[in-house]
C-alpha cells in the first residue's frame, strides 16, 4: 500500500514537470502563430492560447472517460481548475509584476460576462440532467448527463467562436508582428507540445485514481484538488509570462477563455465519448456555487478601475486557501458537513 502511493506521488511529480514543458512548447508556439496569422491580443488570450493551455484538462476528461468509463476525474479537474484558474492565477501574475495588471472594457464586459453565462448554462445543464433524467438506483441527488444534454453548452461554445471570430474580422494587424516566424516549425513545436501533454496527462489520471482508492477520496473530489492544481499549469505559465511582457489584457484573457473552453467544451466532450455520466448532484452544486463566487469575485476586482492590483491578487490567493481548507475539513474531518459523505 505504501510503496504503490509512494509510486503514485512519484508518477504526479514527474508527469507534472512533464505538462509544464509540453504547455511551455505549447504556448511558446500559440503566441508566435498568433502573431504571424495576425490575430488581436484579446483573442489570442481567450481563443488560442486559451485552449492550447486548457488541453491538459480536455485530455484529463477523455483519459478518465476512455480508462475508467467515469468522468469523475475528469470533471473534478475541470471544475477545480476552473476555480484554481480564476483566483491562483490572476493572483500569481498580479502579485508576480511590479505595476497593476491592466484590464479593459472589452476583456470585462465581453470575456468574464460571457464566462459568467457558461458558469450559469452549465448548471442548468446538470439541474436538467437531475429533473428529466433522475437516476433513482442512487441513494443520493443524481442525474445522468447524457449526450442531447451535452450539445447545449457546446452550442454555446459556438456562439462564443463566432464572437470571436467577428472581432478578429474588425481588427487590423501590425505587419511587423509575425515577421521572421517560421509557421511550420511552430506548428511542430506546438503538436510535440500535444503529445508530451497527453502521455502525461494519460499517467497522471491513473496514479490520482491510485491514491484516491488507497484513502477512500471520492475521484470527484480528488480531481477538483491534486489532478486540478497539476493541470493548471499551462494557464499559470500562459497567464504570468503574458503579465510580466505588458500584456495584462492577454493574461486574463487566456484564464476566462481557458475556463470557458474547459466548461462549455471539455465536459460534454467526455460525455459524448462514454455516452452518458451519472454524477452526485448534491457534489456537483456545492462546487459550482464556489465557482460562482469566485467568478463574481474576479469580476468585481477587475471591474474597479479596470486594473488588478497587488492587494487584489492577495485578495484572490487568499478566497483559494480557504476553499482548499474547506474541501479539506469537510472531506477528512467532522468540523463542516457541507459536502455529502464520500467515504462510503
Amino acid at each position: 500500500m505504501v510503496e504503490s502511493i509512494g509510486l503514485a506521488v512519484g508518477i504526479i511529480v514527474v508527469t507534472t514537470g512533464a505538462v509544464w514543458l509540453g504547455s511551455s512548447w505549447l504556448e511558446s508556439a500559440s503566441e508566435e502563430l498568433s502573431g504571424y496569422y495576425g490575430l488581436p491580443q484579446v483573442v489570442q488570450g481567450s481563443v488560442v492560447a486559451a485552449v492550447g493551455s486548457s488541453f491538459p484538462e480536455l485530455a484529463t476528461v477523455v483519459f478518465s472517460a476512455v480508462v475508467t468509463g467515469s468522468l469523475g476525474i475528469g470533471a473534478g479537474a475541470i471544475v477545480g481548475s476552473a476555480i484554481f484558474n480564476v483566483l491562483v492565477i490572476p493572483a500569481i501574475a498580479g502579485i508576480s509584476t511590479e505595476d497593476d495588471i491592466e484590464a479593459n472594457r472589452t476583456l470585462v464586459y465581453k470575456e468574464a460576462q460571457f464566462y459568467m453565462l457558461a458558469v450559469s448554462v452549465l448548471v442548468i445543464t446538470f439541474a436538467m440532467a437531475v429533473i428529466y433524467y433522475p437516476d433513482a438506483s442512487a441513494d443520493h441527488i443524481a442525474g445522468e448527463m447524457n449526450r442531447s444534454l451535452a450539445v447545449i453548452p457546446l452550442a454555446l461554445y459556438g456562439l462564443y467562436l463566432f464572437i470571436q471570430a467577428q472581432d478578429t474580422a474588425d481588427h487590423v494587424a501590425d505587419p511587423e508582428t509575425g515577421e521572421g516566424v517560421d509557421p511550420r516549425r511552430q506548428w511542430g513545436y506546438l503538436l510535440a507540445g500535444l503529445f508530451v501533454i497527453l502521455v502525461a496527462v494519460h499517467e497522471l489520471v491513473g496514479a490520482v485514481e491510485t491514491i484516491g482508492l488507497a484513502f477512500g477520496i471520492d475521484e470527484f473530489i480528488m480531481g477538483v484538488t491534486v489532478a486540478a492544481a497539476a493541470t493548471s499549469l499551462p494557464d499559470a505559465l500562459v497567464s504570468v509570462r503574458a503579465a510580466r511582457d505588458d500584456r495584462g489584457v492577454a493574461s486574463l484573457a487566456n484564464v476566462l477563455g481557458s475556463n470557458t473552453f474547459d466548461l462549455l467544451v471539455a465536459i460534454p466532450v467526455g460525455v459524448l465519448i462514454v455516452g452518458a455520466w451519472t454524477f452526485n448532484f448534491a457534489l456537483a452544486i456545492p462546487m459550482f456555487a464556489v465557482l460562482t463566487l469566485a467568478t463574481i469575485l474576479l469580476f468585481t476586482v477587475l471591474r474597479t478601475d479596470l486594473a488588478l492590483s497587488t492587494a487584489e491578487s492577495a485578495a484572490l490567493l487568499a478566497a483559494y486557501l480557504l476553499f482548499v481548507a474547506w474541501v479539506v475539513l469537510d472531506t477528512v474531518t467532522s468540523v463542516v458537513s457541507i459536502l455529502p459523505d464520500l467515504g462510503g
